[in-house]
């Protein structure tokens, strides 16, 4: 089943706002000498590639027109929570590509995004000296967030869909935000019919019997995320101009 929370109907509702628990690396500089720690680190001694054009080509995707929320603040604020939840991760640095690579391809009007996004990663990890069993394993994180529904014992794929859907337990001023700019970005979406499909996807999440598999996520997301929810719901089912998403 599909529950992505960033798609107002069968296909996919994008995903980010401020996060209140965690430094952002909002500014470019700052995810560009990232990304070269973490390349560089996952390839060892096997990196003989200049990763930052890599980190320019990622970054202008990242940045592309089309984007209200999968943007690079999306990207730094799931990099930021990555870092709260690091710990739990058999693969740390796994989990880190694949934030970078999860929304590298994205059009609000296609469902293949996501494995697009995978594809690419299994490109360019190569060229970067990465190795086939990372690589795969950014790959299948990606893939992942098609459905947010990692198996029992996947600490990788845990701690990327608690990272990337923590925006859900956002404050009530930066859950509203997120939201706006979800209805931003399928702006090309009736009103009546966004507001249906974005409804049936908050109840899939709701009736699930949890939204964040990671301890720190159950303990200090899940409560508000289900706050948030509920409240955006409720305001979907106002009759129209007595309810708004911002």
């Amino acid at each position: 089943m599909d529950t992505d929370p960033h798609r107002p109907d069968a296909a996919r509702l994008p995903d980010t706002a401020p996060f209140p628990d965690a430094t952002p690396f909002h500014d470019t500089a700052r995810l560009r000498a990232r990304w070269h720690a973490t390349a560089t680190a996952a390839a060892g001694a096997a990196a003989d590639r200049d990763p930052a054009p890599y980190a320019d080509r990622l970054l202008a995707a990242w940045a592309e027109p089309q984007r209200r929320y999968h943007t690079t603040a999306h990207l730094a604020d799931v990099l930021a929570r990555i870092d709260v939840l690091a710990d739990h991760a058999e693969d740390p640095a796994a989990v880190e590509l694949a934030a970078w690579f999860h929304d590298a391809v994205y059009r609000p009007d296609r469902s293949e995004n996501e494995e697009r996004s995978a594809a690419l990663a299994e490109r360019a990890l190569p060229e970067l000296g990465i190795g086939p069993a990372r690589t795969a394993e950014v790959a299948r994180l990606v893939r992942l967030t098609v459905t947010h529904d990692p198996a029992p014992g996947d600490t990788n794929g845990e701690v990327l869909c608690d990272a990337d859907l923590a925006v859900l337990a956002g404050e009530p001023d930066a859950y509203a935000a997120y939201a706006a700019a979800v209805r931003a970005e399928y702006g090309f979406v009736p009103d009546d019919a966004f507001r249906a499909g974005r409804a049936a996807v908050l109840r899939q999440l709701l009736d699930l019997p949890r939204l964040f598999r990671t301890p720190y996520g159950t303990a200090h997301w899940e409560a508000p995320a289900r706050r948030n929810l509920a409240t955006e719901l409720k305001e979907l089912a106002a009759p129209t101009g007595q309810d708004s998403l911002t």
